[in-house]
């Protein structure tokens, strides 16, 4: 296999139809292991078979891409930068995007290589036809440049090359092509911003940081919704969200909450703003964000009752996140009232909307009322018990209903919901208090797919798990549950 691969290598650009010697030679390539491949062509002349790239001919040019494929994922990092620079670069400017796809991911694996990214930083030449790439209307070429460039700058040299170079000018070119590739380097700038605060101070420095939050209160309410979800991104790192509080943006978005009551367009932003602060609350510490900025709950809470249905299930989402921490519990409980109305809400959710949206709902329902074991004290399982009782006084019978439904989705909420109580005594008495419910759990009949089989196997888990069970369900039931676990998931 190796020799036939060397010989069709080496004669292959001699053909004048080689349609039938790319077949073989693919068929040979993806045959080999892919280390053998490596050590069959290093070493050996490319050049022919890239050749064959400069054609009309699809089928020629579809061959030539799987085999070059195959082969150049096989050959070393540092191997290519030496050895495959100009013909990979060329590659960059082919009529094919699959051409182009094919060079860039290749360019994508040297730059990650630590001693092959020194050959790309010494050729500007070729970092500005990857910059370019990024302006490329086929969006999966545009992809892979901007993986690329992103994975460039994690080092100093790299941040240098990119934004302390001529090829500074050359991003800031690209970017004022259109909207859409504006947020495509903007995409970018987040990636390398994350990183660490040293890459974020070289993004700020160079203006790309002061454009996009200056987009965030544009005219145009689709770009600003754009902007939006591109610095909630920015706020997944520490050292982004302490940017955002120093530059005054947290507050910033803050009013915009407060100034969507009187824009007729906020529909199309305001739940990127519900979003980015649920996102802070998760990653800091919800009663602080809560404090500080009052009017996000307040407005959390008014989407919940929304009757336009992306507000209400971003509400949704973002009380389950919220609810999902003890702390974040207990910032909802301090509502009072607000809250309970926002409960019985979504217990009307749960039982009349849309599939989707009960299926959003009864996950945010199961998140607010789990508590494990060791997140367990008096007022807490207070606090859940009386939230379960909110959601109907009939809870347990309302969501077995929903659990015996023809509907897979909403029959594994329902259960991963008794799932999120099964730890907890009040949950197990109501179960064991509730005549049939305890039968209904071990019966393997009454489950319709596998993925409800698996749901209800974690809720009899959960159950034999918890240190209670056995007081609270008595001896023969809790022997049951354990006979059930034993048996496995299915019979």
């Amino acid at each position: 296999m190796a020799a036939s691969i060397e010989s069709l290598l080496s004669e292959i650009s001699d053909f004048e139809d080689p349609i039938e010697e790319l077949q073989n030679l693919k068929t040979a390539v993806l045959a080999i292991p892919l280390n053998l491949l490596g050590e069959t062509v290093s070493g050996l002349r490319l050049e022919g078979l890239f050749s064959l790239l400069n054609t009309n001919d699809r089928e020629q040019t579809e061959l030539c891409v799987v085999i070059l494929g195959r082969i150049l994922q096989a050959l070393d990092p540092l191997y290519l930068a030496q050895n495959c620079r100009v013909e990979l670069q060329r590659g960059l400017h082919h009529s094919d995007d699959s051409v182009k796809t094919l060079a860039m991911s290749q360019v994508g694996r040297i730059v990650q290589h630590s001693d092959a990214v020194t050959e790309i930083l010494n050729n500007q030449n070729l970092l500005k036809d990857v910059i370019h790439c990024v302006g490329m209307e086929k969006m999966s070429v545009a992809k892979e440049a901007i993986q690329a460039l992103s994975k460039l700058a994690h080092t100093k040299a790299g941040l240098d090359a990119l934004f302390q170079s001529n090829l500074l000018k050359d991003l800031k070119d690209v970017m004022s092509t259109n909207d859409v590739i504006r947020y495509r380097v903007y995409e970018l700038v987040i990636d390398v911003s994350s990183v660490s605060p040293i890459s974020l101070g070289y993004c700020a420095n160079s203006g790309f940081i002061s454009q996009l939050l200056g987009e965030l209160t544009g005219d145009d309410v689709l770009v600003r919704a754009t902007a939006i979800e591109m610095v909630t991104t920015l706020a997944h790192s520490q050292h982004g969200r302490q940017y955002l509080v120093q530059q005054g943006i947290v507050d910033k978005i803050s009013n915009m909450i407060i100034g969507a009551e009187s824009d007729p367009f906020s529909s199309f932003y305001l739940p990127g703003l519900v979003k980015f602060f649920g996102n802070l609350a998760i990653m800091d510490s919800p009663q602080q964000i809560c404090e500080c900025y009052p009017a996000f709950l307040q407005k959390v809470f008014e989407m919940a009752m929304d009757q336009d249905p992306v507000n209400t299930g971003v509400a949704l989402d973002t009380l389950g996140v919220l609810g999902s921490t003890v702390e974040g519990k207990q910032v909802l409980q301090k509502t009072g009232e607000k809250f309970q109305r926002v409960l019985k809400v979504m217990s009307q959710l749960a039982r009349n909307a849309a599939t989707a949206m009960r299926v959003r709902c009864l996950e945010a329902i199961t998140l607010l009322l789990t508590l494990p074991v060791e997140q367990q004290t008096e007022d807490l399982l207070g606090l859940t018990e009386s939230w379960f009782g909110v959601l109907s006084n009939q809870a347990l019978e309302m969501f077995r209903s929903m659990s015996t439904q023809p509907f897979p989705e909403l029959h594994c909420c329902a259960l991963r919901i008794f799932t999120a109580i099964a730890c907890q005594p009040w949950g197990q008495k109501l179960m064991v208090a509730t005549p049939g419910f305890v039968e209904f759990i071990i019966d393997r009949s009454t489950g319709p797919s596998k993925e409800s089989k698996d749901a209800k196997f974690e809720l009899v888990k959960a159950l034999v798990n918890s240190p209670s069970t056995a007081v609270i369900f008595g001896n023969q039931r809790y022997l049951s549950l354990r006979a059930y676990i034993r048996e496995g998931r299915t019979t």
